[in-house]
């Protein structure tokens, strides 16, 4: 019986989500094997763009990963966008909105959203993001149970207030907590969602 390891990494901004650069037009970003030698055949359990950051699972384990993929689990995200978002954005977003998947409509599953009233403590960003004096920008949360490519993106867009900054949280019962960008820990199958 295989001993399988994962582990809970906070992706940074600018970070692709894999271990072998195989794509001839990214040959000097930065890769997950860049941060940590993590063990052979570990894997990341969904994706975050390389824009993105946050928590990221990772797992030597192709049963955990299909597990956790699933509409099962949640998935919440902090969304810094531009403008001062509506409680009518926010509704929309909840109820599910239509975007386009690979060229084709798709209407997002309804989900969990909300105004944060006051910006989330999370760790700044190394690449600035911009300044007040381009306009306002407000912070939500976004539960979904599923994962499309770039969906809290495009959901955010289809309601008029494009993201400017998008950080995972949790996954399932997992959470982010006061992990640095880069750092990780390692945790039990028993913890996994």
């Amino acid at each position: 019986m295989t001993n399988h390891r994962h582990f809970l990494i906070h992706k940074p901004y600018g970070v692709l989500s894999q271990f072998v650069n195989n794509q001839n037009r990214r040959k000097n970003k930065q890769l997950l094997s860049d941060l940590h030698a993590f063990p052979d055949g570990t894997m990341s359990v969904g994706r975050l763009d390389e824009k993105s950051e946050g928590l990221l699972l990772l797992t030597t384990n192709g049963i955990v990963s299909a597990q956790v993929r699933s509409k099962a689990v949640e998935k919440e995200y902090y969304v810094q966008v531009d403008g001062l978002i509506t409680q009518k954005a926010i509704d929309q977003i909840a109820e599910g909105v239509e975007i386009s998947i690979n060229g084709k409509k798709y209407n997002t599953l309804p989900c969990k959203a909300s105004i944060l009233n006051t910006p989330p403590d999370v760790f700044p960003r190394r690449k600035h993001i911009r300044n007040e004096r381009h306009g306002p920008t407000s912070w939500v949360t976004v539960t979904i149970n599923e994962g499309k490519y770039r969906q809290v993106r495009k959901m955010t867009a289809a309601v008029g207030f494009p993201t400017l900054r998008l950080i995972r949280v949790r996954i399932g019962n997992l959470t982010l907590g006061n992990l640095a960008p880069g750092d990780f820990r390692e945790v039990e199958e028993a913890q996994l969602p």
